[in-house]
């Protein structure tokens, strides 16, 4: 977990405001991965509350999420394997935005299932991320971004990126809480 982030202005960490985001996911990173590889099978799919959102087997086998347009009231509690997908989810559709891609449709975007598979779905996402950041320029960083703030004139590519760190921050404590809940039951 003590993953030091890169040097300023190293090749995997440039100058400037792309450097801060790129630290910003490093660390971000390294937060997530210090659950990610401890988790078991069995963790994702353990429901730590009565009301919960997960996956499920459709009946073609494959994976869908719980999921509603509105928020519901209460909130249920997601399940590690709901919290995987939903990065997967946003963090395709972030991807898809960024390369000027039609994004894809939250359906379309599938769950490849409880351990392994999944840890190596987030890992290769970040393998597209790294790819796209180290391609990045800053007049690329003052573009127009059009997700997940479609209607904000103002809301650049540098704001999706760190909106981007932000949310797999949150996403990562999330895992991180969950696993340790599980281990403590």
């Amino acid at each position: 977990m003590n993953t030091p982030a890169p040097a300023p202005g190293s090749a995997s960490a440039p100058a400037g405001r792309l450097g801060l985001l790129r630290r910003q996911f490093d660390l971000t990173w390294s937060l997530i991965e210090y659950h990610v590889e401890r988790l078991e099978p069995e963790d994702f799919l353990w429901e730590p509350a009565p009301l919960c959102w997960t996956v499920r087997r459709s009946p073609d086998g494959s994976w869908v999420p719980d999921w509603s347009d509105t928020e519901p009231d209460p909130v249920p509690v997601p399940t590690i394997a709901w919290v995987s997908w939903h990065i997967g989810w946003w963090w395709s559709v972030t991807l898809d935005h960024a390369r000027g891609r039609r994004p894809r449709d939250r359906a379309d975007i599938t769950w490849p299932g409880a351990g392994a598979p999944t840890v190596e779905w987030l890992r290769g996402l970040r393998s597209e991320w790294l790819a796209l950041l180290d391609n990045l320029t800053d007049t690329d960083l003052d573009a127009t971004a059009r997700f997940p703030l479609p209607d904000d004139p103002t809301y650049t590519v540098a704001d999706m990126l760190a909106w981007a760190n932000a949310e797999l921050m949150k996403n990562g404590a999330e895992i991180g809480q969950l696993r340790l809940l599980r281990a403590a039951s």
